[in-house]
C-alpha cells in the first residue's frame, strides 16, 4: 500500500518552475547573443532582434537570481525535506542512502523502498553543486552587465579577471545547466517508471507517496 504525504512546499515548487523556465530562456537567448543566426540587416530595422534577445536574457537572469534566493532561503527555513542538512552526507542514515542510491543507479543492487520522503542524498548533493554553479553564473552575469559599477568592478576583477574571461566562464557554466537539465528530466522519468512515488506529479501537487505495510 502507498500513503500520500505532503513533501514540497508551494515556495519550493515556485522555485523549481522559475529555475526551469528561466534556464530555457537564458540558454536560447544566450546562444543568440553569442552567435546571432538572423540576418544582420534586421538590426537596423524596428524588430532589432539582438536588443530583444538581450532584454529577454536580462529579465530571465533576474528570474533565475530570484529563484536561487528562494532556494537558499529554503535550505535553511524550508520543511524537513527542503533543508540542506537533509541531504548532506554527515550522518549514518545519509551515508547509507548515498551508498544504496549509487548501487541502485548502477544496476548493481535493487535499493528497495526509499527510507526518506524527499531527495535521495546523491540527487540532493547534485542540486547543491548546481546552486553553487548558479551563484557563480549570476555573479559573472552581473559583472558583465555592470562592469563599471564600483562594487562589481572591484570584486568582478578579483574573482573573474577581465570581461573576456568572465564571458568564457559564463558560457562554460551554461553547459552545466544544459547537461544537468537533460539528466534531471531523464532521472525523473526513470524514477517514475521504476517506483510509484509520484516524483513528477509531486512538483505540481507537492505530494509524494511512500510504501507502507498492508
Amino acid at each position: 500500500m502507498y500513503e500520500k504525504h505532503p513533501c514540497w512546499s508551494i515556495l519550493l515548487r515556485l522555485f523549481h518552475w522559475m529555475f526551469a523556465l528561466s534556464i530555457v530562456v537564458l540558454v536560447v537567448t544566450g546562444f543568440y547573443v553569442n552567435s546571432p543566426w538572423t540576418n544582420t540587416m534586421l538590426e537596423s530595422s524596428q524588430s532589432w532582434p539582438m536588443a530583444w534577445m538581450r532584454y529577454m536574457h536580462f529579465v530571465a537572469g533576474y528570474v533565475f537570481s530570484a529563484a536561487i534566493i528562494i532556494r537558499l532561503f529554503l535550505y535553511i527555513f524550508g520543511n524537513a525535506q527542503e533543508r540542506i542538512w537533509d541531504v548532506l552526507p554527515f550522518t549514518g542514515r545519509n551515508l547509507r542512502n548515498l551508498w544504496k542510491t549509487l548501487l541502485h543507479y548502477s544496476y548493481i543492487r535493487e535499493a528497495g523502498q526509499h527510507d526518506r520522503l524527499g531527495h535521495n542524498v546523491l540527487a540532493g548533493l547534485t542540486y547543491i553543486v548546481t546552486v553553487i554553479a548558479a551563484i557563480v553564473q549570476i555573479s559573472s552575469g552581473f559583472y558583465m552587465l555592470y562592469p563599471e559599477a564600483a562594487f562589481w568592478e572591484g570584486w568582478g576583477v578579483a574573482i573573474f579577471g577581465n570581461q573576456q574571461s568572465s564571458r568564457y566562464i559564463h558560457h562554460l557554466l551554461m553547459w552545466w545547466f544544459i547537461i544537468f537539465a537533460m539528466i534531471h528530466v531523464y532521472m525523473c522519468i526513470w524514477n517514475d517508471v521504476k517506483r510509484p512515488e509520484g516524483v513528477i506529479s509531486s512538483i505540481f501537487t507537492g505530494d509524494k507517496f511512500t510504501h507502507t505495510k498492508a
